[in-house]
């Protein structure tokens, strides 16, 4: 029952990757064409697109967002564990566990802080006003979302390393 879940789970972050990479190549014809406004005079056309790098601020923001749960799945996040790997397999499975439970917790607490900031954001009517002027909660209303899908991977991954080898993870490995 859990394989299943954690292969539909892992198809729902593909599918998010795959529109984290979408939004990349949007980003990145918004700035070829504000480079091309900018630099040949095309008539009709502005000198520019004034807006093109807030734009691009917000699509890097959600390109992040998108990625991160896939990442972690993959086992291609930011990971130190030359001590994990020097321990000795046992004592380094113990404490990858223990790593686990706190992120879950971490995002868990993530996912709850975020939810409320949105809300207050929304209630509030905050704005930002930059060239473009955009509710707040806008760029906020990722953030519960994806604290939700990291701690949920967090579970899968917990449940993969206690079906596993009794040692640390091999994935993302710094030290041999």
């Amino acid at each position: 029952m859990m394989d299943r879940l954690s292969k539909a789970y892992g198809q729902l972050l593909t599918g998010l990757a795959n529109l984290g990479f979408l939004l990349l190549l949007v980003m990145m014809l918004i700035i070829v064409a504000d480079v091309l406004l900018r630099n040949i005079l095309i008539p009709g056309l502005p000198m520019g697109l004034a807006w093109s790098n807030e734009v691009s601020e917000m699509l890097l923001y959600l390109i992040a967002m998108f990625l991160a749960p896939w990442l972690l799945r993959q086992g291609q996040h930011i990971r130190v564990d030359i001590v994990l790997q020097a321990l000795p397999p046992y004592v380094a499975w113990c404490i990858e566990c223990l790593g686990d439970v706190l992120a879950m917790l971490c995002c868990w607490v993530m996912a709850w802080y975020s939810a409320l900031s949105t809300l207050r954001s929304f209630e509030s009517g905050s704005l930002n006003i930059k060239t473009l002027v955009t509710p707040e909660w806008w760029s906020l209303c990722p953030l519960p979302f994806i604290f939700v899908l990291l701690s949920l991977e967090m579970i899968f991954r917990m449940h993969r390393l206690v079906s596993g080898p009794k040692g640390p993870r091999h994935d993302a490995v710094s030290a041999s």
